[in-house]
Parts: structure tokens; sequence; C-alpha cells
């Protein structure tokens, strides 16, 4: 075990009568643990004790020529760089990664505002060596977060009905950081840290999440998926026969006659064509017929650069790679992402059922799907069958695309995949969504124009403002006069401009992205 001091700076954006009153605390030293996989901040008085305790593995500073401990220290630096001035990393866990190459911590975040409250922050480093790291995961603790193992090396966290799993590097750091957060739980419940009564910092973190694609879904990782990826920890000698029997097997599938052929005739034809015993392999033989089935059945071509599918599309490594596919848009719950290291994954995580709101996924999905487009490769849209999810999906992307109504859109995507047929709840929010793009570009876009600063934000609250507005409230659009050249902004929306219901309305919708402007007169 080594010792690490840290001191803390003040930002250059806090304020002179901020820095004055918490220079003291901010630039206190920190004092930090290093073991293998964990680093343990040090209260005061715990860095003396551990000088004076005797110990077979005494502390001692870091030195330089210890690569481990350098390369911890470094990647300590990055994530309190990450930190505001006035929170303090409490623990930092090293995890597995699906990557060996990538580095990836979980660390316990507490704030001198209110010691009570903690967060949990996921922290990528694209490579052992690397001393900058971006924020994956924000996991506020509140009263009702619960913290399990789940038997497999690991533990979940379930904080607000979102669960994760996370499995430290060793047994050791994972005793660690179940004290941890089973006392963060604990302060939590004391102090009844709930939805909308706590954890307004939080926020901050959520705002600067910014690792790739690949890091965000092995974060959003699940455990009680339907269908997961083959776990490929079998012999090579396995590996390499199975490979032969699917390709064997999709062979004699695609020249026989299917409706007379048997799986005792698809066995005796494998038993002549391969030069190994077979008989080992008879269960993943009749698995590797459905899946062929099912894999038979094409993913349907909707763009150049769109393809709509099923999970036995996303699962069709082969497929995948012919028709170019580079991205793949997961609209499932239910579903994992078979090949997290060949392609770039999008995860939309809900169910099929008429309840579930697509339409808060969809500027997402539209702009990972033009992505792809712009990268020059292809992107796979599946769900379970490719009939409901990611046939809504990929509707609303060619109504915005294309400038489609949803008529045009609905029939053109049905008509390369004639199974599409979202829900009733899907449908009536493709009608909206038909609304809004109509309303966008159709009698609100001088309005629009007036506002083009703040940018894709109207899509939704905006427009969808105006449609709940009564036209009897509608009032004609007159430049003001201001009483000063100091009373208004060129952002005003003042009651002279608009009636007063609409004035607060927009008050509460565009407050947090007007940086000019006031609204009083």
């Amino acid at each position: 075990m080594a010792l690490l001091t840290l001191h803390r700076n003040p930002t250059l954006s806090t304020v002179q009568d901020e820095l004055q009153q918490r220079r003291g605390r901010l630039q206190k030293r920190e004092s930090f643990a290093l073991v293998k996989g964990a680093v343990h901040l040090l209260e005061e008085g715990e860095e003396a004790d551990l000088h004076e305790e005797s110990s077979p593995t005494p502390v001692s500073p870091v030195k330089e020529g210890d690569r481990a401990s350098d390369a911890r220290r470094k990647q300590l630096h990055a994530m309190v760089e990450q930190l505001r001035p006035e929170d303090t990393i409490k623990l930092a866990v090293q995890l597995e990664s699906v990557n060996p190459a990538r580095v990836r911590y979980l660390i316990v975040v507490s704030t001198l505002g209110n010691k009570q409250e903690s967060i949990l922050l996921g922290m990528d480093f694209p490579n052992q060596d690397s001393d900058q790291c971006t924020i994956g995961l924000v996991l506020p603790v509140w009263s009702d977060t619960q913290v399990y193992l789940d038997g497999d090396g690991g533990f979940s966290v379930t904080s607000a009905e979102e669960t994760r799993i996370f499995k430290p590097v060793s047994m050791q750091t994972m005793w660690s950081v179940l004290q941890v957060l089973h006392g963060c739980c604990e302060r939590a419940v004391k102090a009844t840290v709930i939805p909308g009564s706590g954890l307004e910092w939080a926020q901050h973190y959520h705002q600067h999440i910014e690792s790739d694609r690949f890091c965000l879904n092995e974060w959003e990782a699940m455990d009680d998926l339907e269908s997961v990826r083959k776990d490929n920890n079998g012999s090579a000698d396995r590996v390499s026969n199975e490979g032969l029997i699917r390709e064997h097997l999709r062979d004699i599938m695609r020249t026989e006659d299917l409706d007379n052929l048997t799986s005792k005739m698809v066995h005796s034809a494998l038993k002549t064509r391969l030069a190994f015993d077979i008989r080992p392999y008879k269960e993943y033989i009749d698995n590797e017929i459905l899946v062929t089935m099912a894999q038979m059945d094409k993913p349907s071509k909707i763009f150049d650069y769109l393809y709509l599918g099923s999970e036995w599309n996303a699962a069709n490594f082969e497929e995948l790679q012919k028709n170019n596919v580079g991205y793949i848009l997961n609209m499932t719950r239910e579903i994992d992402n078979f090949f997290p290291e060949s392609f770039t994954y999008m995860n939309i995580r809900v169910y099929d059922v008429e309840a579930t709101d697509l339409l808060c996924h969809w500027p997402d999905t539209y702009n990972f799907i033009n992505t792809a487009r712009k990268s020059g490769q292809a992107v796979l849209v599946h769900c379970k069958m490719g009939i409901s999810r990611s046939g809504s999906t990929v509707i609303a992307y060619a109504m915005k695309q294309q400038h489609w109504t949803l008529d045009v859109a609905l029939a053109y995507v049905r008509e390369r995949r004639s199974i599409v047929n979202p829900n009733d709840g899907f449908m009536k929010q493709l009608q909206t969504y038909n609304g809004i793009l109509n309303a966008r570009s159709g009698i609100h876009e001088g309005i629009f124009s007036l506002f083009a600063p703040v940018g894709d934000f109207l899509d939704f609250s905006f427009v969808v403002l105006f449609l709940i507005i009564p036209a009897s409230s509608a009032t004609v659009f007159v430049e003001p006069t201001p009483k000063s050249d100091t009373d208004h902004g060129p952002g005003c929306f003042s009651s002279c401009l608009f009636p007063a219901d609409l004035a607060l309305l927009l008050k509460i919708f565009f407050s947090p992205v007007l940086s000019q402007g006031c609204f009083e007169c």
C-alpha cells in the first residue's frame, strides 16, 4: 500500500469572494491510500495512524520508479480534475472491462455542501497509461438505493428503479466498496434524500457525461436480458469446429428444399461433410438450425445506409459485415449487444408496450442514424422482430430526414418491410411527432426563425407550447417599445409582446436556454 497526497485548488471560474471563504478548505491537502485496484480517501487523523501502525506492508510515499503506483497516481489526478472544487472522492475502485485495454473506475463522491449526500461516477480511461478520463455514468445515492451481490463476482446498485452492475478487479476491492456504499445508503436514509429534495449538484455531472458510446453501453449493461451474446471461452478446437458446422449448415439450408428437409437429414449431411465426430455438438446443431432459419429472413433495406431487422439479424455477424454495417441501434430492453467489440451501439432500453415513451428518444436516434450515414457505413435498427419498436423509430427518422408526412413514411417503410406494425401507443406518438414536424416547417416557420439561436430545443418545447395554447390567447407579434435601453434585452419576452399565460410558459420553457434578455416588462 502506498500513500499519495494531493493539494486541491479552486477553479478559475470561482468568484473572488468565494475564493476567500473557501480557500482554506479547498486548498487543504487530501491524502489517499493506494492499494491494488482501489484508492481510499484518508480522513483526518487516519494518515498519522497508518504511519504509526506496524504492518508487513507499511504505507510509503509513491516512488517514481513504481510504474503501477505512478499509473494510479496519474489516474487519480485525472479523476480529481473532473470534480467540482467542493467535491471529494471518498473511494475509487477499478472495475473489469470488456475491452482489456481500457481502464474503468467507479468512484464514490461526496460534497462539502451536504455530507449526507453521495453520488457514484463511472470514469473511463482509454488505456492504462492515459492521464485523461471522461465521465460515463452518474448514479445518485437516494434513500431507496439498494446494493446486492450478484453471485458472479460483482454487485449491483439499484437507485430510483435504475440498476447498474459493477465487477471490481478483486475481492478485496469489492469488500471496500461495499462497506463505503452501505455507509452512503445509511446516511441517505437518515437524511431522507429523495428525488426532488436533494442531490441537485449531481446535475452538474449529468451535463458532463462525455465517454464514447462503447463505454456508455458497458455502463448500461444489464443482468436480466433474455437474449445475450454467446460466451466464447471454449477451447480453440471447439470454437473452430462450431465455425465449420455453422458454415456447412447454412450451405445445406440454402441449397435444400426446406419444406422437405428434416433435422435428421441435416445431421446426416453434416456427418458426411465433416471430418470429426459431431455427436458432442448435437445440441449446438439443433440451436443453430433455428438460428439459421430465423436469419434467412434478411433485414430490410430502407435506405442505402439503413437496415431494419430483428434480433436474429443483429446476431448474424457475417451478414452485418456483408451489408457494411458499422452501427447498431438496439431498441429493446431484453436483448444484449452481441458484438460490442466490433460495432458502435446505441441502446434504447424499452419494452414493446403502449405505455412506453418512444417519442422522447427520437432526437437521439435520429442523430445516431445520421452519424452512421455521414461515416459512410450502414446502421441496423432492430428490436425483437423488427415490427413495432424499431419500425416506429425508422418511420420517425424517415419523416424528419425526408420531410415526409406520417402516411407517406409509413407506406414507404411498409413497402420495404411489410410486417412493420407500430402498436397503438407508438402510432399515437408518431401522429404527435407528425404534428410537431409539420408545425415546425409550416405555419410557425416565421416564429422559429425569430428564435434560431436556441436550435433543436424548439423541436419539442416550443412547438408543443404553441400547440397547447388556445387560439383565443394568440397575440399579434408587435415589437415592444422598451422603457429604456436597459429595460429589455434582445431575448425579452414581455407582457407587451405576449399574453400573460403565454409569457409565463415561455419563461418556464426558455429560461434554461436563453443567455440574454428578460421576462419582465
